[in-house]
């Protein structure tokens, strides 16, 4: 089909169907055009005569959005506005403040197994070659240590979560130890 017979035979149900979200005539005969533009810029793409219609239909669609994209009025910043304080990143100073100096705390054996898997990423095959024990002795480290390292952080931190991760965190008392 070529792009006069389209024009011919939907420019007017077209026109309505942009007329009803589009106050402004001018725009509309402006959208109207430019919806037949890039019908026939991608006229070859069309498959079928029967789904000529919803096509031309999806194409208006998409250049209405774009005209309400386009009236989106941007307000200027004044120049004596205050920079916005960074966001503060709650995990590493729980890192810094808490789970560091208990993680140093912990017995050897499981410092050391947690240190290469959770901090360093090691697989646990990886942690138990480097420490010369078993696979499962490994697992076992590194799970205990990790419940000693939660059970201290329970003990001694109120941590405050959302889906977006932590979002705060106090101390529940100071000079707390992991022991």
């Amino acid at each position: 089909m070529r792009i006069e017979e389209l024009w011919n035979q939907y420019q007017k149900r077209l026109r309505g169907f942009i007329a009803k979200r589009i106050k402004d005539g001018h725009s509309v005969d402006d959208i109207l055009q430019a919806t037949f533009l890039k019908a026939c810029e991608n006229l070859h793409k069309v498959r079928s005569e029967e789904a000529m219609a919803s096509w031309l239909y999806r194409i208006a669609e998409n250049v209405i959005a774009d005209h309400y994209r386009g009236q989106k009025h941007h307000e200027e910043l004044p120049e004596e506005l205050p920079a916005a304080e960074p966001a503060r990143d709650y995990a590493a100073e729980l890192a810094d403040q808490c789970i560091s100096p208990f993680i140093a705390a912990l017995p050897e054996k499981y410092r050391t197994a947690l240190m290469l898997a959770d901090i360093q990423g090691l697989a646990q095959q990886e942690v138990a070659r480097r420490l010369g024990i078993s696979l499962s002795g490994a697992k076992s480290r590194i799970q205990r240590g990790r419940e000693k390292l939660r059970d201290c952080l329970n003990e001694c931190c109120d941590i405050q979560t959302s889906r977006l991760g932590i979002t705060g965190y106090e101390l529940r008392r100071k000079n707390c130890s992991c022991s």
